[in-house]
C-alpha cells in the first residue's frame, strides 16, 4: 500500500488496514511519535515511578487509566504498524494488531519518542544520515542503570547518531529544548565510557561514524524493554522498535 498522506488519521487507519512500514521516522511530519508500553494496573504505578525517576528514557507523555485504548487520538490496540507482546519478562509475539489480547486491567502509557526531536532538528538544517536510507538509528544497551522502582529495573538503552563536532553542538541546544521527547543527548564521544562497542548494536540499523563525525547517544524510548526483562510480568506490550504511535500532538508544543 502507497502512503502519499500526512495526516496522522489516515496513517492510522492505513496501520489498522494492515499497512506495516519498516520504521515511521519522517512520516507526519510535525506531529508527535510516541513508544507504546501497555501493563496491568497491578503494575502500572510502579512504572508510573520507573518513568518519573528516569526521565530522559521514559518520559511520559499520557498515561491511561485501566481499559482505556484510545490516547490522544491513538488506539493503542490497533493503530501503531506492529507490536511486541512481552510474557514472563521475554518477547513473545510480533503481531500488527493487540486487539483480541486487550485487557480490561491494561494500562497504556505514551512515551516521548526520538523522531520527535529528529523532526527539531531538521527543521534547524540538520542532516541525519539515518534519513537518507529510511531507516533507524542504531540502538545499544548501556551499562548506565535505570533507577528502579518496584519490579522495574535494568539498563539504559541509547540510540546513536554521528554529527560532525559543530552539529553535536547545535543537537544538544536544540534537543535540550524537548525534555519531554528525550530532551538532550546523554552523552557524546567515547562510547566505551558507557558500556558501549559501536561494532555491536542491540537493534536499529548499522550506522558508524564516519573520520570527522562524533557519536552522539539520546536515552531511547526502548529502554523500558530492559525494566520488562527485569520486571518479568506475566503479561505486558510494547511498540515494536521504530514502529511508533503517532498522534494529534503537534512537535512544536512540546518545546520549552
Amino acid at each position: 500500500m502507497d502512503i502519499v498522506s500526512d495526516d496522522p488519521v489516515e496513517l492510522r487507519a492505513a496501520f489498522r488496514a494492515g499497512w506495516s512500514p519498516r520504521s515511521t521516522a519522517r512520516l507526519a511530519p510535525g506531529r508527535v511519535q510516541a513508544n507504546l508500553v501497555a501493563l496491568p494496573a497491578a503494575a502500572a504505578l510502579d512504572f508510573a515511578a520507573f518513568c518519573q525517576r528516569n526521565p530522559r528514557a521514559c518520559p511520559v507523555l499520557a498515561m491511561g487509566a485501566p481499559g482505556e485504548r484510545v490516547l490522544h487520538g491513538v488506539d493503542l490496540a490497533t493503530d501503531l504498524p506492529r507490536y511486541r507482546v512481552w510474557r514472563d519478562g521475554a518477547a513473545a509475539e510480533e503481531p500488527i494488531d493487540v486487539a483480541a489480547l486487550w485487557r480490561d486491567d491494561l494500562v497504556g502509557f505514551l512515551l516521548g519518542c526520538s523522531y520527535s526531536f529528529e523532526w527539531a532538528l531538521g527543521q534547524a538544517g540538520l542532516v541525519l544520515r539515518h534519513w537518507a536510507s529510511g531507516s533507524n538509528p542504531p540502538i545499544y544497551r548501556t551499562t548506565i542503570p535505570c533507577v528502579p522502582a518496584g519490579p522495574f529495573a535494568g539498563e539504559v538503552i541509547v540510540s546513536m547518531r554521528p554529527l560532525r563536532p559543530a552539529d553535536a553542538i547545535r543537537a544538544v541546544q536544540i534537543t535540550s529544548r524537548f525534555p519531554r521527547v528525550h530532551g538532550a543527548p546523554l552523552h557524546l564521544g567515547l562510547p566505551g565510557l558507557i558500556g558501549v562497542d559501536l561494532e555491536r548494536r542491540d537493534g536499529g540499523d548499522a550506522l558508524l561514524p564516519e573520520a570527522d563525525e562524533l557519536p552522539v547517544f539520546w536515552a531511547c524510548g526502548v529502554t523500558p524493554e530492559s525494566a520488562l526483562r527485569a520486571a518479568k510480568l506475566p503479561f505486558a506490550i510494547t511498540h515494536y522498535p521504530g514502529a511508533m504511535a503517532i498522534t494529534d500532538l503537534w512537535n512544536a508544543d512540546l518545546a520549552e
